[in-house]
């Protein structure tokens, strides 16, 4: 995809979603830095139902490190590695209150040294709290990157630094929660819904797929 069909592509995604969200329910950074801890490898949906009373009983850092490991399970036990996630959540609690007063660092560095954030992590935090223009390339974009050819890569990290070089400057900041919804409800990972999809004849796709009992595109 050259540069005009990049423009192309994202004018489209925006028009169709001019301010996209994270789905992830949260009040505050603490909460979205928690949620999106809990968010490896589970969808928002689980970790929301999950959040909704967490966040009411345990709104800041020092509350939720005070429910220990065993009763931050209880709240979490449905959530995928639910024992892993509540040890980091409760180790990065310690850390920010140790380090950050309780709040939610601006940087990669000191975000990466909170246990159960990785890259991936640290750059929904930068992007969604801090409007820093970072991708975080999770399963949605890695595929519609390399799908479209938007951005193909063989490792997230290459798909990331694609995107960051060829994604204009003026849809940059956005970019992360258009390419995750457009992966998410269109160009899903078993059958991309292509027939509805704003953005099919700048797509490289060579499988493209037509409605359910229609016919075969041309």
């Amino acid at each position: 995809m050259n540069a005009a069909g990049r423009s192309e592509f994202f004018a489209r995604l925006r028009a169709a979603n001019p301010a996209p969200k994270t789905e992830l329910a949260y009040a505050t950074p603490f909460q979205l830095l928690i949620a999106v801890i809990l968010s490896a490898q589970a969808t928002d949906r689980r970790v929301n139902l999950a959040t909704r009373r967490l966040f009411a009983d345990a709104p800041d850092a020092a509350a939720m490190a005070a429910l220990g490991e065993e009763r931050l399970m209880d709240y979490i036990n449905r959530i995928g590695l639910y024992r892993s996630k509540a040890k980091n959540v409760v180790a990065t609690c310690c850390l920010l209150l140790e380090r950050h007063g309780g709040e939610v660092p601006a940087t990669r560095e000191a975000l990466e040294a909170l246990p159960g954030v990785g890259r991936k992590t640290a750059n929904v935090v930068l992007n969604v709290v801090f409007g820093e223009p970072t991708i975080a390339v999770d399963t949605h974009i890695f595929r519609v990157g390399n799908r479209t050819g938007l951005a193909p890569g063989k490792t997230p990290l290459a798909v990331e630094e694609k995107l960051l070089r060829c994604v204009p400057a003026e849809f940059r900041e956005h970019a992360h929660h258009w390419l995750i919804l457009h992966g998410r409800y269109i160009c899903k990972a078993r059958l991309p819904e292509c027939w509805r999809c704003p953005v099919a004849d700048l797509c490289s796709y060579r499988g493209k797929t037509v409605p359910p009992g229609g016919s075969e595109a041309s």
